[in-house]
């Protein structure tokens, strides 16, 4: 049975379409005009217990709102859909009490306070024991190693170390399933580093299901390996992380070394990406790599020859961008 199970969800909104210049304005006091957002389109999904799900898609996609659905934080327009057996946008306490939602671009802890008394709050509102807590507090931020920053006030962190104090928080109720939306956004690639290093430890540990929403690759590459694409708020592809390449790109990279002095045309070779030579790298579709290499090899002197696939980050760039342009016809 799956732990999270969403059939048909979407979320729309009315907002006001403010029109520019005087005229436009006041008549809008009088006569407003208003425009259908439609920000999650009917989307299904099932993630099964103990799986690390990353949810990719452009600015706008339905990422953050989905996020927000399954969090019981926004209501749906229409569709269903189930975590650990609860509706979330009922707000059950049960509920509230197994999951936990992190935004990288939102802070749960209070300002001005040391992450422990923020903590303390969090023992208190979720009716942590006192021993349960000590424990898990302990072994948090060994973890995250952040132990000797608890009773500095939070301003004072860097955003790294203030991001680390933030899944602390999310993660002393020991929830079920964790919602993580731009877990580390900002961060530089040390502090990204290390997040996805506890991150990968603590779920292989603790067996808990969790749903990331990530623009850096990294990320994705280091903790996944299950891929949600969404774009303009509809499933675009649902699979593992190679499979991308396998679906959505139709060329190869053919990188090659000719013997020194030989300088051929490449008009023949396809999309030339780079000319170092005596190495050239060029753009092939798929269909005509072995036409392409047979050729080469057959007329030129080749000293060594690599096919390989367009990078991922290209790939679902492309994705987004075609997926863009439907979207707007």
């Amino acid at each position: 049975m799956s732990i999270i199970e969403v059939r048909g969800l979407t979320k729309s909104y009315r907002v006001y379409n403010k029109r520019e210049g005087l005229r436009d304005s006041v008549r809008g006091l009088f006569r407003r005009e208003y425009k259908d957002v439609h920000a999650v389109r009917g989307i299904d999904l099932d993630v099964q217990q103990g799986e690390f799900v990353a949810f990719l898609g452009p600015n706008g996609a339905g990422k953050t709102t989905t996020l927000k659905l399954l969090s019981g934080v926004i209501n749906p327009t229409e569709g269903s859909a189930t975590v650990m057996g609860y509706v979330p946008w009922q707000r059950k306490n049960e509920y509230r009490r197994r999951f936990a939602l992190v935004m990288g671009q939102k802070n749960q802890l209070w300002w001005d306070l040391p992450a422990q008394e923020s903590y303390r709050l969090h023992q208190q509102i979720y009716g942590i024991d006192r021993e349960t807590f000590q424990v898990t507090l302990d072994e948090l931020t060994d973890l995250l190693d952040v132990t000797r920053l608890l009773n500095q006030p939070v301003r004072e962190l860097s955003l790294g170390e203030r991001m680390k104090m933030e899944l602390i928080a999310a993660m002393l109720h020991s929830p079920d399933v964790l919602f993580l939306d731009e877990p580390t956004i900002g961060l530089d690639v040390i502090a990204q580093h290390n997040i996805q290093k506890f991150l990968k430890y603590y779920q292989e540990k603790r067996k808990i299901t969790i749903l990331l929403t990530s623009h850096y690759m990294k990320d994705i590459a280091a903790l996944c390996k299950r891929v949600v694409i969404i774009a303009n708020g509809r499933i675009e592809y649902d699979g593992s992380l190679v499979g991308i390449v396998d679906k959505f790109s139709g060329t190869k990279i053919i990188t090659l070394q000719f013997a020194d002095g030989h300088r051929p045309s490449l008009a023949a070779f396809g999309e030339v990406l780079d000319e170092s030579w005596p190495k050239v790298k060029v753009r092939v579709s798929r269909a005509d790599v072995p036409r392409v290499l047979a050729e080469t090899l057959r007329d030129n002197p080749i000293e060594d020859v690599s096919v390989e696939d367009p990078p991922l980050e290209e790939v679902i760039a492309e994705l987004f961008r075609e997926s863009s342009e439907r979207g707007s016809v």
